[in-house]
């Protein structure tokens, strides 16, 4: 029996439509049997103030760095906004990985995909991938999920029109299961 693998998922977008939210939600339908997907809501965290975080930091920031520490790996959809990836995601980021020297981001197996426009948030990605070295993430190569054109991609509750969509996140989460146990098993995740 293959080990099970806990992932803690969010999108960086926080409007209700949104594609990279929707693919999320597709990736809790399709997941492996080896594998459970936890959403986590960052519309709770507030913008990133050292000050705030060391008056002691929001409520909601504690439960994300909890809710990171205790998942074996991160599934991040990853929206694009003016060739970068979106202010809500960066500020996510950025609660959690202070302080650096105790950041649940630290060694965290993480995939990445992202529904946009013409190149379906693949700028945005690559600047992720950027953060990811500085806070020690590893973010899978491969498989890339990328989807274009998402406003013909996902019907108006989000649905994916095609079939392919869900395969790709499929096969997405195939590859992070072993890319987590690959780069040690749990991480310290609930089911370990």
């Amino acid at each position: 029996m293959k080990k099970r693998v806990h992932v803690v998922a969010f999108s960086g977008s926080l409007r209700t439509g949104s594609y990279n939210s929707a693919m999320i939600r597709i990736a809790q339908q399709v997941c492996p049997e080896n594998m459970t997907i936890e959403v986590f809501d960052l519309a709770p965290i507030p913008l990133f103030n050292e000050d705030l975080r060391q008056a002691g930091q929001p409520a909601s920031v504690s439960e994300l760095k909890e809710r990171i520490a205790k998942a074996d790996s991160l599934l991040i959809a990853v929206p694009e906004y003016n060739y970068s990836m979106s202010g809500v995601l960066k500020n996510a980021i950025d609660w959690a990985s202070r302080p650096i020297d105790t950041s649940p981001l630290n060694d965290k197996p993480v995939a990445i995909m992202g529904a946009g426009g013409r190149l379906g948030t693949a700028r945005a990605q690559y600047h992720f991938r950027q953060v990811a070295v500085f806070t020690n993430m590893h973010v899978m190569n491969r498989p890339e999920v990328f989807i274009a054109g998402a406003q013909d991609q996902f019907d108006e509750k989000g649905s994916p029109r095609s079939p392919e969509i869900s395969e790709r996140i499929k096969s997405l989460l195939i590859a992070l299961a072993d890319w987590t146990l690959r780069l040690g098993g749990q991480q310290g995740g609930e089911n370990s």
